[in-house]
């Protein structure tokens, strides 16, 4: 037994000796592991759309793109890797959250309530969309850009709606409210460096005094129905617009004609008297005489004939067109009635 314990004390010595004499290597071994680890925790890689900020003892140096980089191990320098086409919200007015797998929205009054330049009481909630457009700024300017963007937001809607009436921000004002806050917003954030740039300011819900909400609702009803009137007006003028343009057209082709046909006839008067003329100018007598005939041809066929008899007692009246009318009209139906005798014009005092 006393050699075995000789035997252990003699290997436990030898492996005592090893590792006195490996440990110098085993220490530099180690180091050197831990070296070459905390240079590696230098490697980064900046994705697409992103870019990376890099500090050296807290103070920004340099900026980086999209690719695989190094820099100097923790303490001597830092990197922040920045996402610049994430679009970020940020909720004005309210708060919303998931609890138990259902969305959730809190109203947060003190940044809802807003007074109209009517001096009207509504509660508005904004939702502004914004990207990171500058990460050195974004990281360094501000010590909490998201609750700078917050309260600047409220400033800048305050400021549209107390330069709106109640009855444009709660109906056909909202988009023009909107683009004046962003404007707004957009300048604030500028002045103040933040690097953020906002996309879109959205009105997601505005209403009025609780006291007053039925009325609103009402005036907002009835402009829903002036716009649909307006819109069957419209309908009605685009149906109606073409008839009556084809009624116009239709009216002047009728009149150009009217006149080409007056002008075509003025013309060929014109050009009767001008023959007419010139055979009076070659016999002046014959010509006067056969204008005069054709002038008594054509009136008399018109003039109503009636016969006077120069007897005394009284007079009887005679109208030949109705009595040759009549005389026609009992030939036709074979009345037997003897023929008118021909009647003869007298001069009153002529005797026959």
């Amino acid at each position: 037994m006393a050699d075995w314990d000789m035997k252990d004390l003699e290997r436990l010595d030898e492996a005592r000796r090893k590792m006195r004499q490996a440990a110098p290597r085993m220490i530099g071994t180690g180091l050197a592991l831990l070296i070459l680890g905390w240079l590696a925790t230098g490697i980064y890689v900046v994705n697409p759309g992103e870019q990376g900020v890099i500090r050296q003892f807290g103070k920004w140096v340099s900026t980086t793109e999209a690719g695989f980089h190094y820099h100097l191990p923790w303490p001597i320098q830092q990197r922040d890797v920045v996402n610049l086409k994430e679009v970020r919200s940020a909720e004005i007015g309210f708060r919303s959250y998931s609890r138990y797998g259902e969305n959730v929205v809190q109203r947060v009054p003190q940044e809802a309530l807003m007074l109209t330049g009517d001096i009207n009481i509504i509660t508005a909630q904004v939702i502004v969309q914004y990207q990171i457009a500058d990460p050195v700024k974004y990281l360094f300017r501000l010590r909490d850009p998201d609750e700078n963007l917050r309260a600047a937001t409220e400033v800048a809607l305050r400021s549209a709606v107390g330069n709106a009436t109640i009855d444009k921000v709660l109906t056909v004002g909202r988009e023009q409210v909107q683009e004046e806050t962003r404007g707004l917003l957009q300048m604030l954030l500028d002045d103040y460096r933040s690097g953020l740039l906002v996309r879109e300011v959205k009105l997601q819900k505005v209403d009025p005094p609780d006291q007053v909400q039925d009325a609103f609702h009402e005036v907002v009803r009835a402009r829903e129905d002036l716009e649909k009137l307006i819109n069957q007006a419209r309908g009605y003028r685009e149906d109606l617009l073409p008839k009556a343009r084809g009624e116009a057209q239709k009216m002047l082709r009728a009149a150009e004609a009217y006149q080409e046909e007056r002008v075509l006839r003025a013309q060929g008067d014109s050009d009767r008297f001008l023959a007419v003329l010139e055979e009076y100018r070659k016999a002046p007598e014959v010509t006067r005489d056969r204008l005069y005939l054709e002038s008594i041809g054509r009136i008399l066929p018109r003039v109503q004939k009636v016969i006077l008899s120069n007897q005394e007692g009284v007079m009887p009246f005679l109208s030949l067109p109705q009595a040759a009318a009549e005389a026609a009209s009992a030939r036709s139906a074979g009345s037997g009635l003897e023929e008118m005798e021909p009647v003869r014009l007298l001069r009153r005092g002529s005797a026959r």
